[in-house]
This record gives structure tokens, sequence and C-alpha cells, in this order.
């Protein structure tokens, strides 16, 4: 008699269509949000003090300099969340999506649908800490 090889758990194709929506729409408004950084990082406030007096424009570039770097911070992680997202989808196509990459075992679909670029199960994310 053959011996069985033991099937690997998955989510079906439907739910993997049903998370694919989601991320699709999810790195469509991440994009928009980065686009928005970018902007501000590259174009600063146009409400700065170009026509205001000296005094006053020595504080407005500290406050613009600040205000760029933050920016500059949030582009990068919202680029690392949109490159996450797009490894998802990746997953999705291997039918790889919502296996736990520590125990192999499915990630709770209530986790994946909150943080859909999830690779680890809750149980596997406490231990790491």
């Amino acid at each position: 008699m053959a011996e069985q090889t033991p099937h690997k758990e998955r989510y079906s194709d439907e739910d993997l269509a049903e998370f694919k929506k989601l991320i699709l729409d999810k790195i469509e408004k991440a994009q928009k949000q980065l686009d928005l950084y970018e902007d501000a990082y590259r174009n600063g406030s146009s409400n700065d003090t170009e026509d205001t007096a000296p005094t006053f424009k020595s504080f407005d570039d500290g406050s613009n300099t600040l205000s760029k770097e933050a920016n500059s911070q949030l582009a990068i992680r919202q680029g690392k969340f949109i490159r996450d997202l797009k490894n998802a989808l990746i997953r999705i196509e291997n039918k790889t999506y919502g296996i736990c990459r520590d125990t192999g075992k499915l990630i709770r679909k209530e986790r994946l649908i909150l943080v859909p670029h999830a690779t680890l199960s809750i149980e596997a994310k406490n231990r790491q800490k």
C-alpha cells in the first residue's frame, strides 16, 4: 500500500481571492498616502515664511526641517508596508498565504484581515517577545 503524504493545510482559492482583493485595496490606499508623504517631503509646506522678517524665518526653517524629516520617516515606513503587502500577493499566487512561517499552521483569518501581510500566527509572534 502506498504511503500517503501529509496534506499541507492552506486557505481555499476563494479565501485567497478575498485576501487578494483586500490587499490590492490596501496597496492602493497606502500608495496614495505614500505619494502625499513624498510630496510633502519634496515640496515642504507652501505656508512658509518667505515674505516675513528674518527672525521668524529662522524659527520656521527648523520647523520645516523637522517636518521634512518626519515625512521622510513616514514615507519609509509606508514604502515598507507596501513592499510587505506586495510580498503577501506573491504568497497568494504561490498558495502559501496565511501559513505561519514558524509553526506551519494557518494564521487565523481574523488576524489576516487586520494584518494582511502577517507571516506569523499570534502564538508564534508572542513567543518572539
